[in-house]
């Protein structure tokens, strides 16, 4: 039997020098061309088929030369490659050379964690009855990635699942997090328009004053979560703008932000609810308002038996004591639930911690769990492709 982990560590030089390229060098979505191109070399050098399916993203094919009589399967791993619009603040030796971009949401360690696995997995590709595909996807903190890998084929005809992994700084670094079911959050972004009536200052009761209907929208839909408790929700208004003068009635004033659920049936009824809210508080100032709400990622929902093979898996490679059951799910949002809706999967937490929370200028994760990411990669693919194909959803 293979032990990834050990075959990981001896690659450790190498994950942690293509991490601190990949750092060092950050680019935001859709523009990540330095770094598909670094991850197209790469693949290339372990003789990995490499497809350009749109723009920047890159997917890797590696066709096992095992032969049996079990009928073979293809299984996909995916990294997100993109950084975010932030100065770094790490003080590290490899620090961002690119101003206002930082890798702060640890996708320079997912792209390294899954070319290690790669190159695990190219070693034993005689042992492989099947094929796995390395999904490297752009902008997953814009409008995404994965829907438009979906489209482009990248899972057709015939991926039965797709596995991820995602830093956490709230586990020990190493420790792997597996949550069955609901994990991240729906995100439907917003945005309100509230128009009034502009008036002289010295005035107000000649006018219709925006920006106090708009405050007054805001208190009210931030108590919005305290009725949708189960399953948790959350409200966030970030941006409101109005206003053009001192001595002016607001006449109009635009708040922006983001609702997150879980579930079809909550998100439904908190859209609802908001689009309520928001018209019954602006109503006694004499202002009106204009609501857009767009679906924005559906959350994730990690499938069962996808769930139970990588738990398993993970605690056979690193033993039970350094696999965590994660009780709770997290209001943060991401695209990989996509890729679960399309063909199964389960996305995991890798610990990177403790270091600053995701998406802080300081943020640093601990460099001696990227072997554990690219073992863990390797193992779950490598067992995905093992079993009787009805053990795993869409196959």
């Amino acid at each position: 039997m293979i032990d990834w982990k050990i075959e990981a560590e001896k690659i450790s030089e190498i994950l942690t020098a293509l991490r601190r390229d990949f750092h060092r060098c950050p680019e935001l979505g859709n523009a990540e061309v330095r770094t598909s191109e670094r991850i197209c070399e790469y693949l290339r050098s372990l003789s990995v088929t490499v497809v350009r399916p749109f723009g920047t993203a890159v997917m890797g094919i590696l066709q096992g030369e095992a032969t049996n009589e079990a009928p073979t399967r293809t299984v996909a791993l995916r990294a997100d490659m993109d950084a975010l619009p932030l100065t770094e603040a790490t003080g590290l030796p490899f620090a961002s050379e690119t101003a206002g971009v930082m890798h702060a949401c640890g996708h320079d360690f997912h792209v390294a964690a899954l070319l290690g696995a790669a190159t695990l997995l190219a070693s034993h590709r005689s042992e492989l009855n099947g094929s796995v595909r390395f999904l490297f996807q752009p902008d997953e903190e814009g409008m995404g990635g994965a829907e438009r890998m979906i489209r482009a084929g990248c899972l057709d005809p015939d991926v039965c699942a797709v596995f991820g992994l995602h830093v956490s700084p709230e586990l020990p670094a190493g420790q792997i997090g597996i949550r069955y079911g609901s994990f991240y959050a729906a995100s439907n972004p917003f945005r309100i328009t509230v128009y009034g009536k502009s008036a002289h200052g010295a005035e107000p009761e000649k006018g219709i004053d925006a920006i106090a209907a708009a405050s007054a929208a805001v208190t009210a839909v931030r108590d919005l979560p305290r009725l949708f408790r189960d399953p948790p929700s959350v409200v966030s208004v970030c941006s409101f703008r109005a206003g053009s003068a001192e001595n002016i009635i607001a006449d109009r004033a635009e708040l922006c932000g983001i609702l997150r659920t879980f579930g079809e049936e909550a998100r439904e009824k908190l859209k609802e609810a908001f689009r309520e809210t928001v018209l019954r508080a602006v109503a006694p100032f004499g202002a009106t308002a204009e609501i857009a709400i767009r679906d924005g990622y559906p959350g994730v929902y990690n499938s069962d038996s996808e769930t139970a093979l990588a738990h398993r898996t993970a605690c056979e490679t690193f033993g039970e004591e350094r696999v965590k059951i994660l009780e709770h799910p997290t209001m943060t949002t991401e695209d990989f639930g996509y890729f679960i809706l399309r063909s199964g999967g389960c996305l995991a937490h890798l610990g990177v911690g403790p270091t600053a929370p995701l998406h802080h200028p300081a943020f640093s994760p601990d460099e001696r769990a990227l072997p554990c990411g690219a073992a863990y990669l390797a193992a779950v693919a490598a067992e995905a492709l093992r079993g009787p194909v009805s053990d795993l959803h869409g196959s």
